[in-house]
This record gives structure tokens, C-alpha cells and sequence, in this order.
């Protein structure tokens, strides 16, 4: 298997980050963000963090904010009323458990209702920089297409790449394959001319479509 030349591949051809600078690396922005980014376009899960966070940036601020308040800041992101008692509910308990701390582990946050593996990894990968590969719809497909992993569901791919992909790498994964999977290889018509990985696939029809 071509893991480190996929990656390394990838790399050179997408040396942004997904997730653009200007984004805070609070942990409780980025959980915060995470929750709002559920069935949301990126472009929206920015503004409206950005509008929120401008009302306020700690958990304890956040439970002195009006359910009213937080719909207006965050819509018109997908969800926004249950996405609404999400945040509330997070900050309550992050404030009356954690002592206002978002926990960096993966069990701890788990216990949080509404948080699935995907948004856990990105917490512990963007905030606090530890290993982790969080595994959206993206890297899901991409990773089955290419024929990295033979899984049906994105909790079965993490626990495969986990085994596959050296660990200096996980932090990366995500943003490296969100991005080809969003550019290049599309869920319907692969751009397949276009990929830089494509001697590596195992996709049986690579000339799009």
C-alpha cells in the first residue's frame, strides 16, 4: 500500500490548512464551531462562530445568553434550534463538571450529548494537537474509493486508517483528503484527469463519472 506517497502527494498539492488561520484555537470556539458545522457549509459555520463568539467566548458567558440570542447569532446554520440547546447544554455542563475546561480526550468528550467521534477528533486534533483522525463523509468515500479501507460507515474507516496510516499523519489526514474530496474527488463525477493520486487508486472507472 502507497499510504506515505498518497499522503505526501497530497500534501504538495494542497499546502493550505482547511481550516483557515483565522480561525481561534480555543478549545471551546473550536468545540463550539464543530457543533455548528453539523449538515453546514463551511463558509457558514465560520460567520456564525465568528458572530457568536463576539457575543460571548467562555461557557459561562455562553449560559447568560437568551436561547433567542444564540439562534440569531448562529442562523442560518442547519438545525440552528436544536443546534441552540446543543450549546447550551455543553456549557452547562462544562461549567458545573470541567470546571469551564473543554476535556482533551476522546472518552470525556463522547459524554456529551450530540458529540459523535468526528467532532471529538477535531477537538483533540485542532485544540489540542493531539493525534487523531476525525472521519467525515469525505474521507469516508475517498478512503473506500481509493481502496484504502473496505468499510460502510465513517467509525469503521477511523479505526482502519488508524491501523494503515502512520501516526505522524493523522493530524493531516482530514484536511488533506476533505479537500481532494471536495475538489477533486467529487461523490458523483470524479474530476479523475485531474488527480495527482491516481496511479495509487484502485477506483475501477478513473476517467470521471
Amino acid at each position: 500500500m502507497h499510504i506515505n506517497n498518497i499522503i505526501e502527494t497530497l500534501k504538495k498539492e494542497y499546502p493550505g490548512r482547511h481550516f483557515p488561520t483565522t480561525v481561534k484555537r480555543d478549545p471551546f470556539y473550536i468545540f463550539i464551531s464543530c457543533i455548528l458545522s453539523l449538515r453546514t457549509k463551511d463558509e457558514v459555520t465560520y460567520k456564525a462562530s465568528r458572530r457568536l463568539f463576539s457575543l460571548a467566548e467562555t461557557p459561562k458567558e455562553m449560559l447568560s445568553l437568551s436561547d433567542e440570542q444564540i439562534k440569531k447569532a448562529i442562523y442560518p446554520a442547519g438545525f440552528y434550534n436544536n443546534k441552540t440547546k446543543t450549546i447550551k447544554e455543553i456549557s452547562r455542563i462544562l461549567v458545573e463538571e470541567y470546571n469551564s475546561k473543554v476535556p482533551d480526550t476522546i472518552e470525556e468528550l463522547l459524554k456529551f450529548s450530540g458529540v459523535g467521534r468526528k467532532t471529538a477528533n477535531i477537538v483533540i486534533t485542532q485544540a489540542f494537537n493531539k493525534p487523531g483522525i476525525p472521519v467525515d463523509t469525505h474521507v469516508h468515500r475517498l478512503s473506500n474509493r481509493i481502496g484504502l479501507v473496505r468499510t460502510k460507515n465513517p467509525e469503521a474507516t477511523e479505526f482502519e486508517l488508524m491501523k494503515i496510516i502512520p501516526k505522524k499523519y493523522w493530524i493531516m489526514i482530514n484536511e488533506l483528503f476533505v479537500k481532494h474530496g471536495q475538489n477533486v474527488c467529487k461523490p458523483r463525477r470524479p474530476l479523475c484527469h485531474k488527480c495527482k493520486i491516481i496511479k495509487y487508486c484502485k477506483f475501477p472507472n478513473k476517467h470521471g463519472g
